[in-house]
């Protein structure tokens, strides 16, 4: 039986625009609340959200953007990312997601490589001195003819800058005819979002995404969380990040359920004073994150009752982090996505319905929709159930394609319109799929393939490891040896290498125990909360060559 899946739904795909849907929730749900932000204390019904949407686009309209103009957003979490969002989406503009962490080169590769016409930016905020960036770009790349700043700072007036109110006023003499007229003009396999990709070596991608990918993804990760009006999730992920535009805002708005922001970053007694504070039904986030809420010394002080589900995505979790979750945290029906930002961004999850079982140790099922086959890498045959092989997906949601740059998108999707995701996995005779780590991440010691993610799941569960991930580093003899990264419980001083070996002993394969072990304090992370491996991989190498005494070697 080959490792080949396709979900059939009665629920045909949404062909709508992205605003047309949300103003037919905003009609089911006019007096419900839509978005809340906690930091300011602001909150929005649906027909508030609505009416500040309008102003934005009608805005935006006087300033002159045209349908398919490029207008980026640069900024952490806040409400007027949302509104951003969905006014550019109504006046048919490509909005341009821009990596809070990006500098002013990555910044400016951004904005030559899709021809950005207005930047709409934070000010400033903890770790980024936006504006002055922002300006720099606006003075050196000829395609960026406007800035937009949020907040209520005043900011001196210059050659093509605006404020966010001065936007929001702009629009007031255009008849709200202007914007149905634009509206009327779009279409649902329209470009609507840029996102760029994160990759390990070059510049980043620009994955180009439809309403119809973004839109219908959104909606069948909602009906999978069975969301109603009467829901309210807690978003600590990302806007920037599919997790939190698509996984996030368009499941959340094509419900009529409650946006809660609970800070521009995350921070873990931020996202869980929300869920007290406001009756949180759903919480996001990465596993690091829910590692960091069950850390807390006073996690048992907060009340998470009202927690009935929630989204775990981003990176593979531990299966006792995701059995903690259900169980100290009332997420009795938190599901596991899995996909990429190519594909819109989910193309499996788990149901409600699953095992604990299924949810601790599979990455779900296919999503409506859409198709899933495991290929070997080197000949691109569909394997047998249960073999380790490239996971590929097809169907509405993969991207139209990388921005300006077809021949990466050949590299990417062939011929056929499935997309290589580069993740090993396996596929079971019930559909179920097991993500098994990156292509790039499986060590090769000795001829043998090795999956980091098999020894991780088993260190784990050593009672003084709080965090641990398994990476190759060069080895003379064997090629490959691997190497435990391990944070350590708070209440741990010291893992010694003889209780690590003595852990594994007779438990692992031989060739699977790691030879080398590195206590840290942290991993590296991306802004989304994701460990990049490939950093501390480099930071690895370097420790081994410079003989850095914490570098411990298991014999």
């Amino acid at each position: 039986m080959l490792s080949h899946s396709q979900t059939l739904s009665d629920q045909p795909l949404l062909e709508s625009t992205i605003g047309d849907h949300f103003e037919n929730t905003v009609a089911r749900f006019p007096h419900r609340d839509a978005l809340i932000e906690v930091a300011s204390g602001r909150q929005w019904t649906y027909v508030e959200l609505n009416s500040d949407i309008d102003r934005l686009a009608l805005g935006l309209l006087a300033l002159g953007i045209e349908r398919g103009d490029r207008v980026g957003i640069w900024s952490p979490n806040c409400a007027e990312w949302t509104i951003v969002q969905y006014a550019t989406a109504k006046i048919g503009a490509i909005l341009v997601n821009v990596n809070p962490a990006f500098r002013i080169v990555e910044l400016e590769y951004v904005i030559r490589q899709c021809g950005m016409r207005m930047l709409i930016s934070a000010p400033s905020d903890k770790n980024s001195e936006y504006t002055s960036m922002a300006r720099e770009a606006l003075a050196s790349c000829s395609e960026l003819r406007e800035l937009v700043f949020i907040g209520d700072d005043d900011h001196p007036s210059q050659p093509g800058e605006f404020t966010y109110g001065t936007v929001l006023d702009a629009g007031k003499d255009l008849p709200p005819l202007d914007l149905r007229g634009r509206m009327d003009q779009l279409s649902s396999r329209d470009p609507i979002n840029l996102q760029y990709t994160s990759g390990t070596t070059g510049f980043p991608k620009g994955a180009t995404l439809t309403h119809r990918n973004i839109l219908n993804n959104g909606f069948s990760i909602g009906e999978l969380l069975h969301y109603t009006e009467h829901d309210r999730v807690v978003l600590p992920v990302p806007f920037y990040h599919c997790f939190g535009m698509v996984i996030g805002n368009l499941n959340i708005y094509t419900h009529g359920a409650a946006a809660i922001i609970p800070g521009r970053g995350f921070t873990a007694t931020a996202a869980l004073e929300a869920v007290q504070d406001y009756g949180g039904t759903s919480l996001y986030g990465v596993p690091t994150m829910f590692m960091a809420e069950l850390a807390l010394p006073d996690f048992s002080d907060y009340n998470l009752s009202t927690l009935r589900t929630g989204v775990m995505a981003g990176s593979t979790c531990p299966a006792a982090v995701m059995s903690r979750v259900i169980d100290e945290m009332n997420m009795v029906d938190v599901a596991i996505c899995y996909g990429m930002t190519e594909t819109a961004p989910v193309s499996t999850m788990t149901r409600s319905d699953d095992t604990i079982e299924r949810r601790t140790s599979t990455v779900g099922r296919t999503m409506p929709h859409l198709e899933n086959k495991i290929v070997d890498p080197q000949t691109g045959d569909t394997l047998e159930r249960g073999e380790i092989g490239e996971l590929c997906t097809r169907g509405y949601s993969v991207i139209s394609g990388y921005w300006n740059e077809p021949e990466k998108t050949k590299e990417a999707i062939d011929e056929e319109g499935w997309i290589h995701t580069g993740d090993l996995a396996t596929m079971d005779t019930e559909d179920y799929i097991t993500v098994e780590g990156r292509i790039k991440d499986m060590v090769i010691r000795g001829g043998e393939n090795i999956y980091p993610r098999e020894i991780e799941e088993f260190l784990f569960l050593h009672p003084s490891i709080h965090d641990v991930q398994v990476i190759g580093v060069p080895d003379e003899k064997y090629g490959e040896e691997l190497m435990a990264c391990i944070i350590l419980k708070p209440d741990v001083d010291v893992l010694t290498v003889e209780d690590l070996a003595a852990f594994c002993h007779g438990r692992l394969s031989h060739f699977k125990v790691p030879r080398h072990m590195d206590i840290r304090e942290s991993f590296p992370l991306t802004v989304s909360g994701k460990i990049r491996k490939v950093d501390m991989r480099d930071e690895a190498i370097a420790r081994l060559a410079a003989s850095v005494e914490s570098e411990q070697t298991i014999v």
